[in-house]
């Protein structure tokens, strides 16, 4: 397996110990938890030391120790990989209880610019991947009925490796489930719920709001400031909620991540309350300041329920995801699919399971994050000036927090020049927040030069 994704490691400067000697210290307890797994590959030195923002010398050093403690090992002109380890444990499951979209037609017959939050960035390198993947769909046996609901095993393992190498969430193939995308799997966990309310960050994800009414579940807003979901208006609420969806890595929409204490506070709320936290960890790979900060449900497997999606790392048209859940509760799941044929289609099935497995996916992420990083940095020079830039700038959008008018003007006008960019408005219920969230993830970057243009021009009119 390549390694090419970002690790869940943090360094801390400020801490006694030598950068070396926590990053080694990192690596072995993901490779004796069973986080990486024999034979696994790393990332180069050069690669991990740029993911953390450190010298080159200190991931060296780093894996020169573990070398010489037996933990890795080296293959000339290849790289560095996880060494045979014996009896070590391939997962060890924590103790209970202790390029651009279609751009649609403007008027004129102009080519319009939309500027969403949603679309990716497509590598061009990716279409070998693809490729192999779908001769490899041709080649497999056809099932023999309808395949198993939670989803195919082999990919539900790759999945769980995935997951455990990249977010530090540890779980086993059957702690996993294939979904359709993050709404489905909202939409699944609340119908095995039955009804109640469920808790969403405001402003918010407009989809997970629409899912949770069309269900029957009754919505409590809860407002969100620097430090992510605000923990404490979620405790005085007197509504009976049952579960509460959250983007814990990168808010959407204002881009926030929540910090150490809100995610203890908000287990030890989900606790008291019995109910379970959806972790909607949609873009959490992309993040440029820091290494990826490790996923909330790593914290409680029992009382979080982990949403993984291939929408934002591939393409939202494969319409394909995951979810990590006790196995109780997939089981359960997995019944309710049974009951109405709710399966995830096979052939996407396969294909994710070759790009996975021969590590083109993280290849692409990796890529992607270079050319995010880039187009982020562009969009903060030329508008960050205009107003208050919700930071860090991460994912593949970026929030500027403005005046209602002035940001009304300028959907308005972006619109009228054949430029669409969402309006932070859109996505506030209560807060009345208001400015503009900037997608640069679908686009060329000849198209987004041009939209950032009318969209500096137009905000220095209205200011």
């Amino acid at each position: 397996m390549d390694l090419s994704t970002p690790l869940p490691l943090r360094l801390h400067r400020g801490a006694p110990t030598p950068l070396a000697v926590q990053l080694a210290g990192q690596v072995r307890d993901l490779v004796a938890s069973g986080a990486l797994t024999t034979g696994s590959r790393l990332p180069s030195s050069r690669a991990l030391a740029t993911d953390l923002g450190v010298a080159r010398a200190v991931v060296e050093q780093a894996y020169d120790q573990l070398r010489a403690e037996g933990w890795l090992t080296s293959r000339r002109g290849s790289g560095t990989y996880v060494a045979a380890l014996g009896r070590a444990p391939a997962h060890r499951i924590p103790a209970r209880h202790a390029s651009a979209p279609p751009a649609t037609a403007a008027a004129g017959g102009r080519r319009r610019i939309v500027l969403d939050t949603g679309t990716p960035w497509q590598d061009p390198r990716l279409r070998a991947g693809w490729r192999r993947a779908w001769r490899d769909v041709a080649a497999a046996p056809l099932p023999s009925g309808y395949p198993d609901p939670a989803g195919l095993r082999e990919l539900r393992a790759e999945i769980a490796a995935y997951v455990a190498r990249t977010r530090g969430v540890l779980c086993r193939p059957e702690e996993v489930m294939v979904t359709a995308g993050t709404t489905h799997a909202v939409g699944l966990v609340l119908a095995a719920l039955g009804s109640g309310s469920l808790a969403v960050e405001d402003p918010g994800y407009r989809a997970a709001v629409a899912t949770a009414r069309q269900s029957g579940w009754r919505v409590l807003d809860v407002p969100v400031d620097r430090d992510g979901l605000d923990v404490t208006h979620l405790a005085a609420a007197a509504d009976d909620v049952r579960a509460v969806y959250v983007t814990p890595a990168h808010q959407h929409p204002l881009g926030v991540t929540l910090s150490a204490g809100r995610r203890v506070a908000l287990l030890a709320e989900a606790r008291r309350r019995g109910a379970l936290v959806l972790e909607d960890d949609y873009d959490s790979e992309f993040r440029y300041d820091v290494a990826p900060v490790p996923a909330l449900t790593a914290l409680d497997r029992d009382q979080s329920v982990y949403l993984g999606t291939a929408s934002k790392l591939l393409h939202p048209a494969l319409r394909i995801g995951w979810l990590v859940a006790p196995a109780h509760l997939v089981a359960e799941l997995a019944r309710l699919r049974a009951e109405r044929h709710d399966h995830a289609p096979w052939p996407v099935q396969r294909a994710l399971l070759t790009l996975l497995g021969e590590g083109h996916l993280d290849k692409s992420v990796r890529a992607a994050r270079r050319v995010y990083a880039e187009r982020g940095a562009l969009v903060e020079d030329r508008l960050a000036r205009f107003g208050s830039l919700a930071r860090p700038v991460a994912g593949m959008y970026a929030t500027l927090l403005l005046p209602g008018p002035v940001a009304d003007a300028v959907v308005a006008e972006g619109a009228a020049a054949g430029v669409d960019v969402p309006a932070l408005a859109d996505y506030s219920r209560s807060s009345g927040r208001t400015g503009l969230v900037v997608g640069f993830g679908g686009v060329s970057d000849e198209e987004l030069d041009t939209a950032l243009d009318v969209l500096a021009a137009a905000l220095r009119r209205a200011t």
